[in-house]
């Protein structure tokens, strides 16, 4: 005769087993609608990348690093990357200066006006590409409008928009959109009463700004401005449409390289993506590195 008290055992295990299996299913269910993005993530991200990093060491079939001797020796091609980093970098201060003091005047203007050049900034912020650059051909090129009409009056000096100030003027113009989308979410840190305390207290304006505003706004800029470097860097739409691939920067090398008419050296187009890529992430890294230290400075204010 069978023993009755085994009779629950066996019975109540597949049951225990079964919501065992339940539970790790709901667990595991958030990272399982993670497996679509991380494919997508994967083939558009990871591997175009590690096909770069690989492919730009293979030179006549072979591996070496004879590319980046060859970017390194070439002064064209250090003309390129001086080219590009002067216009991101001038582009970026100039616009992000520009959009911290519009997103300061947006906080003391009415809501409905504040509502709209918000709009504005967001719709002129995807204003770029050949769309831009034929609107600068239009405005500021050699017979634009207002080009005309300030030579008509002697106003305007030898401004070439297909130079590098020229250029640096349609970087600032698609740089400051940006800039105030990225910041104006930034200045909720600051409450107005404290420049009415500052105020009070004798401080000028200029030294709240100094010593009370941008301190607390520093992470925000510092992450704005890599931004803007990181976006300007890669544009090249707008440049290759305004000078039709005859100003030097890296875009335009990388691209002339992948798809040119004469010459294709794809492997030296990835050489010269990768020390892109190195160079971006050492400014990211010194970034992130300004935000860790201005964060430990507020914290060690209060």
């Amino acid at each position: 005769m069978m023993d009755s008290s085994l009779t629950p055992t066996h019975t109540h295990t597949p049951t225990k087993t079964k919501l065992a299996w339940v539970t790790r299913l709901k667990r595991w269910k958030p990272a399982l609608w993670l497996v679509p993005f991380g494919c997508f993530f994967y083939l558009f991200q990871i591997a175009p990348m590690v096909w770069v990093f690989v492919n730009s060491f293979i030179y006549d079939d072979t591996l070496s690093v004879d590319n980046y001797v060859e970017i390194i020796d070439s002064a064209f091609m250090l003309q390129a990357f001086s080219n590009s980093l002067w216009l991101a970098f001038w582009s970026s201060v100039v616009g992000l200066a520009i959009a911290t003091l519009l997103v300061s005047s947006l906080r003391r203007v009415d809501s409905k006006l504040r509502d709209g050049v918000i709009a504005f900034t967001n719709m002129s912020s995807n204003f770029a590409g050949v769309p831009l650059a034929f609107a600068f051909i239009i405005i500021l090129g050699t017979n634009g409008a207002i080009t005309l009409l300030l030579k008509q009056y002697g106003v305007l000096g030898e401004f070439d928009l297909y130079g590098k100030w020229g250029l640096l003027a349609i970087y600032i113009y698609f740089q400051i959109p940006l800039a105030v989308l990225l910041l104006y979410p930034a200045f909720d840190a600051l409450s107005d009463d404290w420049q009415a305390a500052a105020a009070l207290l004798g401080a000028r304006t200029s030294q709240y700004w100094a010593r009370v505003a941008l301190p607390v706004l520093s992470p925000a800029l510092f992450g704005t401005f890599i931004i803007l470097i990181a976006n300007a860097i890669g544009a090249y739409a707008s440049v290759y449409a305004l000078t039709s691939g005859n100003y030097n920067l890296v875009t335009v090398r990388i691209a002339s390289l992948v798809s040119g008419d004469l010459f294709l050296e794809p492997n030296l187009a990835a050489a010269i993506s990768v020390i892109l890529m190195v160079l971006l992430a050492f400014i990211t890294v010194v970034n992130q590195w300004l935000i860790a230290k201005s964060y430990a400075g507020k914290k060690g204010r209060e």
